[in-house]
């Protein structure tokens, strides 16, 4: 039996395949399309699509523990759930879900109360699974760092109620914990939510001084505009997700992203290692710039 990874070519399922595949598990990646990308050496394709029934049930059919991160999507709830049923029909009883930190309380965010939706039916059907809530994860600014170059302003409207920003590593990090400490497991475990946030709360001025320090001039912050944000978004993707976004900005601007007390060292106690910093994220992106 196996562990079978959904969301396998992503930025955090590529590495959770790695993580796997580093530590022995025998893994199976989850693809719409075979050979389009490579996987470490042992890792298995398996050809399906989220929205075809017959597929994802000859996909779970010979798994034991399930990874399951879906994209940002117009039907992602879709996925999720109909995923989730198949699983439950099969008899999986090791799942890892990847949600979203405040997915309660961001309840005009579409992929927030998606992601919260499929979080109550994992609870409502008392399926045995650890539901990931990681606040904002800090290759997102990835996107924007050639506007950051170019322009001299960090642009992502974030606020100042703080945003305890995560690296996708770490987030990676905490989900292969979580997949090999179910895997092994003798029996089901019990149900699980862990928030996963970075070691420190980040505001929109704070970030830009960071890039200030590591670009050696200054960079401003762009201010709390989400009309303009969306409207940026908008003019390169889908006016459906440019307006996600937006909302999502609008509730980070007013809720933050923080997580309860002592997550930060329960969650290096999870990993084994110090989450890592922002300042360390921007000094590696900026190697060399």
């Amino acid at each position: 039996m196996s562990i079978l990874v959904i969301g396998a070519t992503g930025t955090i399922g590529s590495l959770v395949t790695q993580g796997l595949a580093d530590a022995g598990a025998e893994v199976k990646a989850l693809v719409r399309q075979a050979g389009k990308r490579d996987f470490p050496a042992g890792v298995t394709e398996v050809v399906a699509d989220l929205t075809d029934v017959p597929s994802m049930r000859a996909a779970l059919s010979s798994v034991r523990t399930l990874f399951l991160l879906n994209a940002v999507t117009p039907d992602e709830v879709t996925q999720a759930l109909i995923t989730l049923n198949l699983a439950h029909e099969a008899g999986i009883e090791r799942i890892v879900y990847l949600s979203v930190i405040h997915a309660d309380k961001f309840t005009n965010v579409p992929h927030f109360t998606g992601k919260h939706t499929v979080e109550r039916m994992l609870e409502s059907l008392d399926i045995p699974a650890t539901i990931l809530r990681p606040a904002y994860f800090m290759q997102n600014d990835l996107m924007v760092q050639q506007t950051i170059q170019n322009y001299s302003v960090y642009p992502m409207p974030i606020g100042s109620a703080g945003v305890s920003m995560i690296d996708a590593r770490d987030i990676a990090d905490v989900a292969v914990a979580e997949l090999l400490r179910r895997d092994k497991a003798s029996s089901a475990l019990d149900r699980v939510t862990l928030e996963l946030v970075g070691p420190q709360a980040l505001t929109g001025a704070s970030v830009a001084k960071t890039w200030s320090s590591a670009l050696g001039r200054e960079i401003a912050y762009g201010g709390d505009d989400v009309a303009a944000f969306e409207g940026q978004l908008a003019s390169y993707g889908p006016g459906w997700l440019a307006y996600d976004m937006r909302l999502m900005m609008a509730g980070i601007q007013t809720f933050g992203m923080q997580a309860a007390e002592g997550t930060v060292n329960r969650l290096e106690a999870i990993i084994g290692h110090p989450l890592r910093s922002y300042e360390d994220f921007v000094r590696e992106a900026t190697a060399g710039v």
